[in-house]
């Protein structure tokens, strides 16, 4: 659960985040009522912690605006007046509840818990992962309703894996979570940690593998075994969820599957509107603006051809108004068809890809013509430049040239006596830190302790697909180490906003999403971020207008900015660099692709400030 906190005195601002961070309750902390206001309308939190007397806007103003905005959240309000009148201005100013300073910390608690379930938030719902069970309220572990004894570094551990199941925590992140600044271990504490948790629960019953080790990420849980058992809380009633996609962008799908239906209904109207010849401007602009939302976001969530077919609907209501015969028949075709559309079922790929900067260089060591053709074909999606090698001395040529960052090779050349342990051995002893593939037919126990003595990453036996192929190079190829990273989303349409956030999220990265353009600056120095998502096209202040604020300003001139946009023709994207944007994202967005520049310009960018300083030194 995400409390806000908004306390101006320090002393005791420090004391109710480590009492609160203590019970599990995730904190942000706002010093004035401003910042607390933009922090509320900006990022989702379960309940707001307020007190009534802050700076720049007082607890009572705060309340009143929020509820004026339509904020439903509940609100606590902590005060020093205790008089009938001020508890009344304050419940009429939207609060839900007070408490009265100096306050028991354990009445605190207690209304906290009351809020969160009458809001229908639940602090102690049971979390699953197989027959794997936490009680939060009983502070117990069970595996087939057996106890599991953890220590407390341990429950906290479990619990931190299972209420994020899509995150990647790294080691430093897990410190900053566990443990408090003055008394954090090393990191390599963290992995004994994590092997003793797992031992544990091994030994407890659970004879699934729980934790995947991200190679250069860090850890997060496995897709649980049996799809039918999710990840995650139990119902009110005590029983578990129905089956659900394990990918985060289909859970964001499945709570915003409505709204492609409601949009739809509104290009209907036009359509009704338009072949009575009665649409009206209004009505027109407000099927455009639907028409633009859907051509950006229905591609990302499994429906290409619906974001195909919204786009040819938005050209059509670009064109003069009012439309001509023939266009207004185009335009009731395409809104029938995509209404069909929208009777098939989302197809969103579930493969792991890990997504790869597009400068990997890998040199393949096999005579299999067929096999090479087939990952040269795939390569270039998989971010790799892939040089072939069809024998053992071709390889040594290639070597000589330049070094790859990663090689695959076959072991065998039949029609040869040339052996690939020979070169692997070669490589070895010269080049030590080149990652290579074993890729063989060949699957005695004796080869694979050669291949392990001569430290080779990986041994994957043939056949295989390419996807197999690929995920292999991707495990033993350098990751992006984004620790902690912070990236603002700014869209008009909740629906990018959130399935972007949930294409980010897994990786480590702190999102903030914002829908109100205008609010923009208050958000952005709220939040600090280390790289701003722009969409381009949005009512009142658009991307192009916010991109040349950012670089206007001396302190926030150099903060990257990508720009999201679905029109890629020339001029739009001269018009958005011009403006200073770093980079484009076209509409439909694709994750692999989102995550690949996301995590590569923030990387960049931090690089560039450590030599700068290196050179200050």
């Amino acid at each position: 659960m995400k409390i806000l906190l908004v306390e101006d005195d320090i002393l005791l601002s420090a004391a109710l985040a480590e009492l609160l961070s203590a019970n599990r309750y995730t904190i942000d902390v706002a010093s004035n009522g401003q910042t607390g206001l933009d922090l509320a309308i900006s990022v989702e939190y379960d309940l707001i912690l307020l007190d009534w007397l802050i700076p720049k806007l007082d607890g009572i103003n705060l309340c009143r605006q929020l509820r004026k905005q339509g904020y439903r959240k509940s609100i606590l309000l902590l005060t020093g007046k205790n008089s009938n009148a001020d508890i009344v201005a304050g419940l009429d100013a939207g609060a839900d509840d007070y408490v009265i300073k100096p306050f028991d910390q354990e009445a605190l608690l207690a209304r906290i818990r009351s809020l969160l379930r009458r809001s229908g938030v639940s602090d102690s719902s049971t979390l699953t992962w197989g027959n794997l069970c936490l009680d939060p309220s009983a502070g117990r572990v069970t595996c087939n309703e057996q106890e599991i004894s953890l220590t407390a570094t341990e429950y906290k551990l479990l619990e931190l894996f299972l209420q994020n199941p899509d995150r990647i925590f790294s080691r430093a992140v897990i410190l900053d979570r566990l443990w408090g600044f003055d008394d954090a271990p090393t990191e390599n504490a963290v992995t004994t940690h994590i092997k003793d948790l797992r031992k544990k629960l091994k030994t407890g019953g659970l004879t699934e593998e729980f934790l995947e080790t991200v190679y250069g990420m860090g850890y997060r849980i496995k897709p649980v075994p049996n799809p039918s058992i999710t990840v995650g809380e139990t119902n009110q009633d005590g029983k578990k969820p129905g089956p659900k996609d394990i990918t985060s962008v289909n859970r964001v799908l499945e709570r915003f599957r409505n709204s492609f239906g409601a949009q739809v209904v509104v290009l209907e109207q036009a359509k009704i509107a338009l072949l009575a010849r009665n649409l009206n401007k209004e009505l027109h602009q407000q099927a455009l603006h639907e028409a633009h939302k859907l051509a950006g976001s229905m591609g990302t969530f499994g429906y290409p051809e619906g974001s195909r077919l919204a786009r040819k609907i938005e050209h059509l209501l670009l064109a003069d108004f009012p439309l001509l015969a023939d266009k207004i028949s185009d335009f009731s075709q395409l809104v029938t068809t995509l209404q069909q559309e929208l009777t098939h079922p989302a197809v969103i790929s579930t493969a792991q890809s890990v997504p790869m900067k597009p400068t990997y260089r890998l040199l393949v060591i096999d005579d299999d013509v067929t096999l090479t053709k087939q990952l040269q074909a795939e390569a270039d999606s998989w971010g790799i430049r892939m040089k072939i090698a069809p024998n053992l001395a071709a390889a040594r040529s290639r070597l000589a040239l330049k070094t790859p960052d990663a090689v695959l090779l076959d072991l065998s050349f039949p029609g040869t006596e040339e052996d690939g342990l020979i070169l692997l051995s070669e490589i070895a002893q010269r080049s030590p830190n080149i990652p290579v593939i074993v890729f063989t037919g060949r699957d005695t126990l004796a080869d694979r302790l050669a291949v392990s003595r001569l430290r080779a990453r990986q041994f994957l036996h043939k056949p295989a697909t390419t996807e197999e192929i690929f995920q292999a190079i991707a495990r033993v190829l350098p990751q992006p180490k984004i620790s902690e990273a912070k990236v603002l989303i700014v869209d008009d349409d909740p629906v990018i906003l959130a399935g972007l956030s949930a294409l980010l999220t897994p990786w480590g990265v702190e999102v903030t999403t914002l829908s109100q353009s205008q609010q923009f600056w208050k958000v952005l120095m709220a939040t600090s971020p280390d790289l701003v998502v722009l969409d381009l096209e949005m009512p009142i202040v658009n991307g192009l207008e916010l991109c040349q604020v950012v670089r206007q300003d001396a302190q926030w001139g150099d903060l990257p900015v990508l720009v999201v946009t679905a029109h890629t023709e020339a001029e739009s994207l001269q018009q958005a660099f011009a403006a200073g944007a770093d980079d484009f994202i076209s509409k439909p967005v694709l994750g692999p692709e989102l995550v690949t520049r996301v995590l590569s310009r923030i990387q960049r960018t931090r690089w560039r400030s450590q030599v700068g300083r290196s050179k200050e030194l």
